[in-house]
């Protein structure tokens, strides 16, 4: 369902180039996610999740500043300061996690996220919000995939993998938000140059 391994190629290229003439500590951050690939942002909502010891969903300082180094950002104090400032936004000395992988989203068209919704509204087919195991059935075919197959997966299985593609990494609980749907499909549009393009992408995978 990602980008192609091309798109991936070409924006970590892009991506590359653009950092070395940012200085905007946001879209500096931004764009060392995307030079990792489409998921960059998605891996780097992973390994905040580690960081966050207490699991109160929120990063203070010393946690951010060892979540960027240990997810291979490495910036200077400066630079780190000046980044949590501007997600700290009530200055309260902790960064809300939610709010922080919704700020460093790539921005995306209108067009962009109306196929998305059209996407996340067929999958939802309860119309609750949240796309489950129940909402899959008959509109995802599970028996196509090679491990349930060669009989190593039961159905259950391939819907809950399937499900957790698009889950926060940092809370797989086998359903999906339009919050957790429209962050990974960020990732695979930055990869994608032309409005067009992606939404074909979207339409023939969704069959929308």
């Amino acid at each position: 369902m990602a980008g192609t391994s091309r798109h991936d190629r070409e924006m970590v290229e892009k991506a590359k180039r653009q950092l070395q003439e940012c200085d905007d500590p946001v879209e500096r951050l931004r764009l060392q996610c995307l030079t990792r690939g489409s998921s960059g942002i998605k891996g780097l909502g992973r390994t905040f999740k580690i960081m966050d010891d207490d699991e109160n969903r929120s990063l203070d300082f010393k946690e951010f500043t060892k979540g960027l180094n240990d997810f291979g950002l490495f910036m200077d104090k400066k630079e780190t300061a000046a980044l949590f400032q501007l997600f700290d936004r009530d200055g309260n000395g902790t960064i809300d996690f939610d709010e922080f992988l919704i700020t460093l989203r790539p921005p995306m068209s209108k067009a962009r996220k109306d196929v998305i919704m059209q996407a996340f509204r067929k999958l939802d087919k309860t119309g609750d919000g949240v796309i489950t195991i129940e909402d899959l059935q008959g509109v995802y075919n599970p028996k196509y995939h090679p491990k349930y197959q060669n009989g190593e997966w039961t159905e259950e299985q391939v819907f809950r993998t399937f499900l957790d593609s698009f889950d926060t990494p940092y809370d797989k609980d086998g359903k999906v938000t339009l919050e957790e749907f429209m962050n990974y499909y960020a990732g695979v549009s930055a990869s994608i140059d032309t409005d067009v393009y992606f939404i074909v992408m979207m339409r023939n995978a969704w069959k929308l």
